[in-house]
């Protein structure tokens, strides 16, 4: 087991990421976090016609420009409890909080689905106008699955939308999770002057509110922070980013209940975060955090143990030792070098092409963390050179933007033609952008229709070895050199499936 001192730095860890639909207000949402938490001082806005603010976490250009998340942003600091809350703890504990902002847009899933498995809970906003969407109930599958724990913001209470109540029954109904209010709403319209703490009511109520909180008791449990650990409850606020209303309740409630750092499952063992033995997982890479540099970043989710600046850790993969002289800690693409991480911190890792998504260090235990699958993308396009002078800088672009994870790369075996796949238009046009004003490459797309791509593998090699000869206009290789069938119509696939019973077709791929 870690010293008691350090053991103590990782049970004040808070890690989370904040998940929603788009424009429900996520990002405004992790600015007003950073601004309680004093990791900045001016909260900034995703654009709009009367404010030209960005914010912090969203810090790549075409998130500027779009008003958009398009990539998971990492922001730590520290924060202290306000005084005179009523959910405070009886001490000065001072928690260090790691956030990560999350895409919104369903096209980016991907990259939220994978987030989700470096954090510890979970923040869910839904716009009081719109309701539940279906991105939202997707991610919450992510979590249910993962019994990851889940706080609900219901945002932009300040407009006409939805009424308490309402939203209560949808989220219990579409998210799959019970819920129990911890502060309120009075009702459509509501003056934000109302919004209040159930536990610390004030006086001289409306009859509206007196009836409201007799509903309330009468309906909904009460806080039950070992059912929230589970998985089982969701605890529910009503309030405004924009506005900053309710989010200090928010804050403050999230720090006391939410979960240190938890166990994480490996392939061969349960990793407790307290053990001595460092151990973490890469669950991102990102390209030109620094254009000037052409840096790319590994972010390590660390598991157990503590992390030292200069120590020797083992690739699991590579099967070697590897040191790192400027390890990192963030404020979305702001990073200073930290000497050492605990337990439930993202660290950043410079990386030359020695990372992949889903790899391993430890202090010298083979281990194997699972569950960041790479899913079978839904639309494709053929990419070409447009400036036959630049080929180098397409090359490399193109080759670290898909160690990203947000879209994939495969080779047909025919031509050798380079296919991009994705889940969603969107992508393209990020990829496109990115392309040329971060490698000065431009690309062009020429349309291809696919329907389906997917991983095979069979212990019969010799009809293995027969469906790639025969099917050799459809086989492609991914960026592992891996056979990957690329169906162009559910017939064929389905076909396919039926002619070989010993080969297995996979829709998604494990890193």
């Amino acid at each position: 087991m870690l010293p008691s001192a350090d053991q103590n730095e990782i049970l004040r860890r808070r890690t989370f990421a904040i998940i929603s639909h788009p424009d429900a207000g996520k990002t405004t949402l992790t600015e007003k976090l950073l601004l309680y938490g004093g990791a900045i001082h001016v909260a900034g806005a995703v654009k709009s016609n009367k404010i030209r603010k960005t914010a912090t976490s969203d810090w790549m250009e075409i998130e500027k420009q779009r008003g958009i998340s398009v990539a998971t942003s990492v922001m730590g600091f520290d924060y202290r409890r306000t005084a005179g809350d009523s959910h405070a703890p009886q001490d000065d504990t001072i928690y260090h909080i790691n956030i990560l902002d999350t895409p919104g847009h369903q096209d980016f899933a991907e990259d939220t689905f994978r987030t989700l498995t470096a954090v510890d809970s979970a923040i869910v906003v839904i716009d009081s106008a719109k309701g539940v969407e279906a991105q939202t109930r997707r991610l919450m599958e992510v979590c249910r699955m993962r019994k990851t724990p889940v706080m609900v913001f219901m945002n932009k209470m300040d407009r006409e939308g939805k009424d308490p109540f309402d939203l209560m029954d949808e989220a219990e109904k579409e998210l799959g999770i019970h819920c129990t209010p911890v502060t309120w709403a009075n009702g459509q319209g509501l003056k934000f002057e109302s919004v209040f703490a159930l536990d610390n009511r004030p006086e001289n109520l409306s009859p509206k509110l007196q009836e409201d909180l007799e509903m309330i008791d009468g309906v909904y449990p009460a806080f039950d922070r070992e059912a929230y650990l589970r998985g089982d409850l969701a605890p529910v606020f009503y309030g405004s980013a924009y506005k900053t209303v309710g989010v200090q309740e928010l804050l403050d409630f999230f720090v006391k209940n939410a979960p240190s750092p938890r166990p994480v499952l490996a392939e061969e063992r349960e990793v407790a975060p307290m053990e001595d033995k460092f151990t973490a997982f890469c669950f991102k890479i990102h390209a030109n955090m620094d254009p000037n540099h052409r840096s790319c970043i590994a972010f390590f989710k660390i598991c157990s143990g503590k992390f030292l600046r200069n120590t020797y850790y083992y690739h699991v993969r590579k099967d070697q030792q590897m040191r790192f002289a400027a390890p990192t800690c963030f404020m979305a693409q702001k990073k200073e070098t930290v000497d050492e991480a605990f337990a439930g911190d993202i660290v950043g890792l410079p990386d030359t092409g020695n990372f992949k998504i889903g790899d391993t260090l430890t202090s010298g235990e083979k281990l194997h963390f699972k569950g960041l699958p790479s899913f079978s993308p839904e639309m494709f396009k053929y990419i070409d050179n447009a400036d036959p002078m630049k080929q180098k800088q397409l090359d490399k672009g193109v080759s670290q933007l898909m160690d990203e994870g947000v879209a994939q790369l495969f080779v047909s075996q025919l031509n050798g033609r380079k296919i991009i796949g994705t889940v969603g238009q969107l992508q393209f046009e990020v990829i496109q952008y990115r392309l040329e004003h971060e490698y000065q490459a431009k690309c062009k797309w020429q349309p291809l229709q696919m329907y389906k791509a997917c991983w095979i593998e069979s212990d019969d090699e010799a009809e293995l070895d027969t469906f790639k000869k025969r099917k050799a206009q459809y086989m492609a290789f991914d960026k592992e050199g891996r056979d990957v069938f690329m169906a162009d119509s559910a017939y064929v696939l389905n076909m396919a499936q039926q002619d070989y019973k010993h080969i297995t077709f996979h829709f998604t791929s494990e890193f």
